[in-house]
């Protein structure tokens, strides 16, 4: 599902909006669950995208899987 999601040109191409952070909302998404397993990994991504609110802004935020 993610990796359909990144290969339709996720955020930027389906909702007209970029990620605020680095690695991408998605990205991070699928690395915890790999890291973590479905459930944890999908708790975290979920909790990543909630703090994904300011479209406008200028500079990338990094957050790396913990």
């Amino acid at each position: 599902m993610i990796h359909r999601y990144q290969a339709s040109g996720g955020s930027k191409k389906l909702l007209n909006i970029e990620c605020n952070f680095e690695p991408t909302c998605s990205e991070y998404t699928k690395q915890c669950i790999i890291k973590y397993g479905a459930i944890k990994g999908w708790r975290l991504g979920l909790s990543r995208i909630k703090r994904c609110n300011q479209p406008d802004l200028c500079q990338k935020i990094y957050d790396e899987v913990p």
